[in-house]
Order: C-alpha cells, then sequence, then structure tokens
C-alpha cells in the first residue's frame, strides 16, 4: 500500500472517529443517570405524563407515537402516568391503569392505534382539558371527570368500579409510584431508558435524534 493511500485511509479514519465522538451522547447535555432508578425497567422507553401536561398532549399527538415505531428490537414501551399533578392525577391514574390492563386483555399491543381504550380515554382526557378548557369544577365534581373518560371507551362507572379492584390493575398503580421522583428532576414529560437514563428533553431537535440517543442509552 502506498504511502499516500495510507495517508489517506487514516485521514477518513480520523474524521469518521471525530464524528462517531460528535454524535455519542453526552450526560449532563442529553441525559442523566436517575439517583434512584425505576425497578424492572430493563429493555423499556418510560414515558411518565400528566393529562394536564400540555406538552404531554402534544408530544402524545405526533412525536411519542413516531418515536416508538422506531425503537430498537425488544424494546417495549410503558406510559406512567403521574397521581400527583392536576386536580384529578390520582383518579386519572386509575382511568388509565384500567384501559391498560383491559387493552392487554383484548390484545390490543398497540396503544396508539384507534382501537386502544387506553388511547380513547386518554385522548378525551387531553381534548376536553386543553383544546376546550374543561375544569370539571377544579377538583369537586369527580364523577365528570371520570365520565369523560369512560363516555369515550363506553364503560360504565359501575365496571370500572370493578375493573380497578383487579390485582393487575392495583400492581400497575403501584408501579407508577417510581413516576413522582422521576418527574421531580425536569417536570413532565419525561423519557426515561431501561429505567436509570432520564433524557433531557431540551436536547431533542427530531423525532429521529431522539430515536438515535435512545438507541445509544439502551445499550450502556
Amino acid at each position: 500500500m502506498s504511502l499516500k493511500r495510507s495517508l489517506k485511509i487514516m485521514a477518513l479514519a480520523t474524521i469518521f472517529g471525530f464524528m462517531s465522538l460528535y454524535g455519542a451522547v453526552v450526560e449532563g447535555k442529553d441525559y442523566i443517570v436517575l439517583e434512584k432508578e425505576i425497578p424492572d425497567s430493563k429493555n423499556t422507553l418510560i414515558k411518565v405524563f400528566s393529562y394536564d401536561c400540555p406538552f404531554c398532549y402534544k408530544y402524545d399527538k405526533s412525536v411519542t407515537p413516531a418515536v416508538v415505531k422506531k425503537l430498537p428490537s425488544g424494546m417495549v414501551y410503558e406510559p406512567y402516568h403521574l397521581k400527583t399533578k392536576g386536580k384529578y392525577g390520582a383518579l386519572a391514574s386509575e382511568v388509565f391503569a384500567v384501559m391498560l390492563v383491559e387493552d392487554k386483555k383484548a390484545g390490543v399491543n398497540d396503544i396508539f392505534s384507534d382501537n386502544s381504550k387506553f388511547k380513547k380515554a386518554k385522548m378525551a382526557y387531553y381534548q376536553a382539558y386543553h383544546d376546550k378548557r374543561e375544569r370539571w369544577g377544579d377538583g369537586a365534581n369527580p364523577d365528570a371527570f371520570l365520565k369523560t373518560g369512560l363516555d369515550a371507551v363506553g364503560m360504565s362507572k359501575a365496571d370500572f368500579e370493578k375493573l380497578k379492584e383487579s390485582q393487575d390493575v392495583k400492581n400497575l398503580l403501584s408501579k407508577w409510584d417510581a413516576s413522582y421522583d422521576v418527574a421531580k428532576v425536569q417536570g413532565v414529560p419525561a423519557f426515561v431508558v431501561n429505567g436509570k437514563y432520564l433524557i433531557l428533553t431540551k436536547s431533542i431537535r427530531s423525532i429521529d435524534g431522539m430515536v438515535e440517543t435512545i438507541k445509544e442509552l439502551s445499550v450502556k
């Protein structure tokens, strides 16, 4: 091999090396390591959200579904509702947990599809709160709040009251308690990879860029 060709190869290797370094995610800029990891979260992308969070709504309309479609093979998306935010945070968590369990029982794996009860209830609350400015008495009328979610999926209050007592729903709600410590860091929405790496939303510039960040963090 000629000296000229060797130097060219070395130059290219150096360039691509710098490109790789530049493209790598940086702790403190693109993500932080959570002090308290979310247990049992290997191979997951968790999104902590609240029905009364405008940015959660915006992400769920376009960003989150597109990102989830491009997740690495074997990675599972899990929504965690934050019960401590909003006048009806705890009640909303119960509704969402029931709907997710019902989706699973019905074999609905795509919770962004129109067949998902979770999606129907979630979007009903988003639209009522953010688009229509509904406040359901600011905490004084939980029945009205509940009706919004149940009407969206055609479920009676009696059925809901029965379903929310299932062990699967209780387990899910207990699991979501971890969302509080995550939300304290930078608010919601909060995206966590493998229960350990919190993506700094200020660093997100595009869907593909977010996907690449998730991919890099998933193998750390």
